[in-house]
């Protein structure tokens, strides 16, 4: 613990440019951690990398706005959180596992009428939520699909059979 203290700095908003670097790389990697754990549906409209870095560099630039840390050391931890994400979005176009670690890979919900149960339950979606997100693509059952997909981003996308 000592170790870990030495590293991130003092809880009293003197730590060094460094330390808030560290303070802001580990929260960048907790938060990735956390919003994959909470699921896609948590923030629908943004990647968990996204909202991550949303989240931060706001805290981030809050406290060094209010001086509840140093302005110099904040922002720098903010630019150490910005260039990280775009270097992991970068990485991802490279490799795919990395992609799926840091991305969400759309998942069938419905096939040609079929709905699949187990999908649902693996992304904590409801019948009812299913339902939700065919009447917003004006699609009354799923019997009037050929496919429906839980897509990265959370939105549920629909191609209706034709007709």
């Amino acid at each position: 613990m000592e170790l870990l203290h030495r590293l991130i700095g003092p809880e009293d908003g003197s730590a060094e440019w460094w330390q808030l670097s560290i303070r802001a790389a580990l929260l960048f990697l907790a938060g990735v951690v956390y919003l994959r754990i909470a699921g896609r549906r948590t923030f629908s409209q943004a990647t968990p990398l996204d909202i991550v870095v949303a989240i931060i560099v706001g805290s981030n630039l809050s406290r060094a706005m209010t001086g509840k840390a140093p302005f110099l050391p904040a922002l720098a931890a903010t630019f150490v959180l910005v260039v990280l994400h775009r270097l992991f979005a970068m990485l991802t176009l490279r490799w795919s596992w990395l992609a799926s670690l840091m991305k969400s890979r759309p998942e069938v919900l419905i096939r040609d009428g079929q709905v699949d149960d187990r999908a649902l339950a693996r992304h904590g979606l409801s019948r009812e939520d299913l339902f939700e997100g065919l009447r917003l693509e004006q699609v009354e059952t799923p019997q009037d699909v050929r496919l429906a997909t839980l897509e990265g981003g959370g939105r549920i996308s629909v191609v209706p059979r034709d007709a």
